[in-house]
């Protein structure tokens, strides 16, 4: 006769009565970020080393998503690729490079998430593959969203190729499209498997790019870190100029600063109602599509860092002044505080930009959160925004940036 064998489920933790368990499990992350130069060259090793790292694939199967406007200023860069590839062993180049529009328009063309998912399966990519993405922070987060929801998760290896992707959403965990005409309506929130801030693709970036990231950092730098302020005071002149040792100094603290927040913020896929990192942007998001995206996402960010400043000022937050300071520095790092997009006003007269403040608040998904500031490199939340102290900062924002 068979013999009966008798075995106890592992006890699990209990909710209300007996019928209700509690599945708890944690599933810890970290990806490395590597600054360097020439990522592309025989000689470096970086990508290399990642990928061999992967002890399930030895093929090392990689396909490579290209901006075109990267492939504008180094048009070389497909044979540099497949020459990469050529002299590494153990790497298996999945198919031609994929070219695709950069900026911000990609993010509103939804079928391009779909050519990519299809592409993808065309290659025979699988979750132990590789997609590695060289471009700014659009086609990042459109190649991200792409990645993660194909074979429900493709190793996505960012190459960042702008200042404000190198310094902030390229080392982040987000990954999306705009939709339903707000910005990253549609997305994820998947890390990818590796970064390279490559500083020979800043090198070649048209000044007006260069300049838009440096938003990036004085954002940081006024919520989390007064002397990291102070140090791009002192550097300003040499930073509008994109002097080259103070603007790699520029990325790579910002980047370490954002990777903190995202590593200790407590908060990383942002299932909560505050975002910290994200002073300014609530103006900043709306302004982007109020300007027909005329405005970069780092030029809105300016304007959208005057105005909270301004506004915190006119909210008794931070003391009179320093908002003078923070519109100084911007200036002098060459933006423009003002934008006709600021005033278009709707059929009863209400500014359009006021919606920004609602739209910030649904994306939330519960209730409004705004960091302002409470001195330079310190930043406070609150729940609620004055509409007459919003048109009045815009008031002043409107003389002072046409100043």
């Amino acid at each position: 006769m068979p013999t009966k064998t008798s075995f106890a489920l592992p006890p699990l933790e209990s909710k209300c009565d007996a019928r209700v368990f509690l599945q708890r499990f944690e599933v810890a992350y970290q990806f490395p970020v590597s600054f360097t130069r020439d990522v592309l060259s025989a000689g470096n090793a970086t990508l290399h080393e990642l990928l061999s790292e992967n002890p399930v694939n030895a093929r090392n199967l990689i396909a490579f998503v290209v901006d075109e406007g990267v492939l504008r200023e180094m048009p070389d860069l497909k044979r540099r690729i497949a020459a990469y590839v050529d002299a590494h062993a153990g790497i298996t180049l999945a198919g031609p490079v994929e070219v695709i529009e950069g900026g911000e328009a990609c993010k509103n063309n939804p079928a391009l998430v779909a050519d990519l998912q299809r592409r993808f399966v065309e290659l025979g990519l699988d979750r132990h593959s590789y997609v590695a993405c060289v471009g700014g922070g659009a086609v990042l987060d459109l190649v991200g969203y792409a990645a993660a929801t194909t074979h429900r998760g493709i190793r996505h290896i960012r190459i960042p190729t702008t200042v404000l992707a190198q310094n902030d959403s390229g080392v982040g965990v987000k990954n999306g499209i705009n939709a339903f005409g707000m910005k990253n309506m549609l997305g994820t929130f998947v890390p990818p498997h590796a970064v390279i801030n490559d500083s020979a693709f800043i090198d070649v970036l048209p000044g007006r790019e260069k300049r838009a990231g440096m938003a990036e950092a004085v954002k940081v730098a006024l919520i989390r870190d007064g002397a990291f302020f102070e140090w791009l005071e002192e550097q300003a002149e040499a930073l509008a100029l994109f002097a080259s040792e103070p603007l790699e100094k520029l990325i790579r603290h910002c980047a370490l600063l954002h990777m903190r927040q995202i590593a200790h913020g407590g908060d990383p896929f942002e299932r909560g109602s505050v975002r910290p990192l994200d002073f300014g942007h609530w103006a900043a998001h709306k302004l982007e599509v109020l300007s027909g995206y005329d405005l970069r996402h780092g030029e809105a960010v300016a304007i959208g860092i005057a105005l909270d400043t301004r506004y915190s000022v006119l909210a008794g937050l931070l003391p009179a002044g320093e908002e003078l300071r923070v519109c100084a520095l911007l200036r002098r790092l060459g933006f423009a505080l003002w934008h006709d997009a600021c005033d278009l006003r709707a059929e009863d007269g209400k500014r359009l930009l006021l919606k920004g403040l609602e739209e910030f608040r649904e994306h939330l998904g519960g209730e409004l959160t705004i960091t302002l500031l409470r001195e330079l490199g310190v930043g406070v939340e609150v729940h609620t925004m004055d509409d007459r102290l919003i048109a009045e900062a815009l008031d002043w924002l409107r003389s002072e940036g046409n100043a």
